[in-house]
C-alpha cells in the first residue's frame, strides 16, 4: 500500500464520520433531502468567495459556502411556512435555483479556473493527496486531511457539549422549549455544521458522495436500532467500512472511487432493508403473516366461547363454520394447541382455562380498544407465535 493510498483512505474515513454525525440527526428529523439541497446550493457561495479572494484555498470560500447553505435552509423553511407547498417541494424550488446560479457564474466568469461542475458533483478523491500543505518546506500532508479532520474534531466536540439539547430538540421540540432550550438555535446550529461539513468534503469527494455519506448510513442504522448513541456509533463505523471497501473495489475495477463507494452504500442499505431484525422487509412480512394467524386464532377462540353446541366445535367442520381454508385451519389449531389454549376430545374442540382467560382479556381489549395492551397481552399468554 502506497502512502497516497493510505492518505486517500484516511480522507475518506474522516469525511465518512464527519458526514455521518449530522446525517443521523437529519434523518431523525425527516430532513434527509436538505443535505442534498445544501450540497448543491453552496456552489454559488464558493464561486462568490473565489471572486472576492481569487484563491481557491481561501478560508473565505468555506465561510461563503456555509452562509449559502444556511440561506438554503432559511429559504426552504420560509417557503414551507407559507403553507402553499410542502417541504420537499420547497427544497425542489430552492436548491436547483441556487445551484443553477452557481453554474452560470462559473460559465460566465470562471471558465479558465479549476472550478467545474463535474468536480462539484462527482469529486475525485484520488487527486486529494497531490494538494498538500507545506510549512517552511515541511510536508504536513494533504490539505483535505487537515480540513476535514478539523471539521470532524469540531463536530465531535459540539456533539459532546450539546448532545442532550440535540436529542431533546430532535424528538420533542416543544419539550426542549419548555426546558429553556432554543430549538430554533439548535436547528440552525445543526444546519451550520451540516453546511461546513459539506463544504469541507466538497472538493475532495463531490456532492453526490457527501449526500450518500450523510443519508445512507443513518438510514441503515435507523433500521437496526432505536438508541441514538448506538445510531451515531454504528453510522460512523458503517461509513468507514463502506468507504474503505468501496475504495479497494474501485482500485481493482479501475472505476470511479466516489461512484463505487456510493454503490457499496446502496447495496448495504438494500441488504439491511431486507434482513434487519425488527424493521426489515422480511421481518415485517413475517410479522404480518404471524399476526394474521394470531388474529385467526382469536376469532376461532371467540367462536368456541360463544358456542356450546358440539357440532359448532367439531374439528372436521371448522371450514364450514368459520369459512377457512384447510391450510389456515391447520395453522390456527397448531398455534392454539402449542399455547395450551384448547383441548380436543373425540374431534370436539374446547377451551382450556388459559384459553378462557385469554378470550376474556381479548374481549375486554376489543371493547376498550386499547391498542397498547394487545401485544403485551400476547406476550403474557403466548409461548409460541404464529
Amino acid at each position: 500500500m502506497t502512502s497516497a493510498q493510505l492518505e486517500i483512505q484516511m480522507i475518506l474515513s474522516l469525511v465518512a464520520v464527519a458526514c455521518a454525525i449530522p446525517g443521523v440527526f437529519l434523518v431523525l428529523r425527516k430532513m434527509a433531502l436538505i443535505s442534498d439541497a445544501i450540497s448543491h446550493s453552496i456552489l454559488p457561495g464558493i464561486v462568490l468567495g473565489f471572486f472576492i479572494t481569487q484563491d481557491l484555498a481561501s478560508p473565505l470560500l468555506i465561510l461563503m459556502a456555509t452562509l449559502t447553505g444556511v440561506l438554503t435552509v432559511v429559504l426552504v423553511e420560509y417557503i414551507q411556512k407559507t403553507g402553499l407547498v410542502k417541504e420537499d417541494t420547497a427544497i425542489g424550488l430552492v436548491f436547483p435555483s441556487l445551484f443553477s446560479l452557481g453554474v452560470i457564474l462559473i460559465a460566465r466568469n470562471a471558465g479558465d479556473v479549476h472550478l467545474d461542475v463535474d468536480a462539484v458533483l462527482l469529486g475525485e478523491v484520488a487527486f486529494a493527496p497531490f494538494d498538500r500543505w507545506t510549512y517552511q518546506g515541511i510536508d504536513l500532508g494533504p490539505k483535505s486531511l487537515w480540513m476535514i479532520g478539523s471539521i470532524l474534531l469540531v463536530s465531535i466536540s459540539l456533539l459532546f457539549l450539546f448532545f442532550k439539547e440535540l436529542k431533546i430538540a430532535t424528538f420533542d421540540a416543544g419539550l426542549a422549549a419548555s426546558l429553556g432550550f432554543t430549538p430554533v438555535g439548535i436547528h440552525y446550529g445543526l444546519m451550520t455544521v451540516s453546511s461546513v461539513t459539506t463544504v469541507g468534503a466538497f472538493d475532495a469527494i463531490g456532492a453526490i458522495l457527501v449526500v450518500a455519506f450523510m443519508i445512507v448510513p443513518a438510514a441503515c442504522v435507523y433500521l437496526l436500532t432505536n438508541n441514538l448513541k448506538k445510531m451515531l456509533i454504528y453510522a460512523a463505523l458503517l461509513s468507514v467500512l463502506a468507504s474503505i471497501t468501496g475504495y479497494w473495489i474501485a482500485h481493482f475495477l479501475d472505476a470511479s472511487i466516489a461512484g463505487t463507494i456510493a454503490t457499496v452504500l446502496g447495496l448495504v442499505f438494500f441488504i439491511i432493508y431486507l434482513f434487519a431484525p425488527n424493521k426489515g422487509y422480511i421481518s415485517q412480512w413475517y410479522k404480518t403473516k404471524q399476526q394474521k394467524v394470531e388474529v385467526a386464532m382469536l376469532v376461532f377462540m371467540l367462536h368456541l366461547a360463544n358456542h356450546d353446541e358440539e357440532k359448532e366445535r367439531n374439528k372436521n367442520h371448522l371450514q364450514e363454520h368459520i369459512n377457512w381454508s384447510p391450510r389456515l385451519a391447520k395453522k390456527v389449531l397448531k398455534l392454539a394447541f402449542q399455547n395450551n389454549m384448547i383441548v380436543e376430545q373425540h374431534h370436539i374442540i374446547s377451551l382450556t382455562k388459559k384459553g378462557v382467560d385469554f378470550t376474556n382479556k381479548a374481549l375486554s381489549y376489543i371493547s376498550d380498544n386499547k391498542n397498547s395492551e394487545l401485544e403485551g397481552m400476547k406476550q403474557n399468554f403466548f409461548l409460541f407465535r404464529g
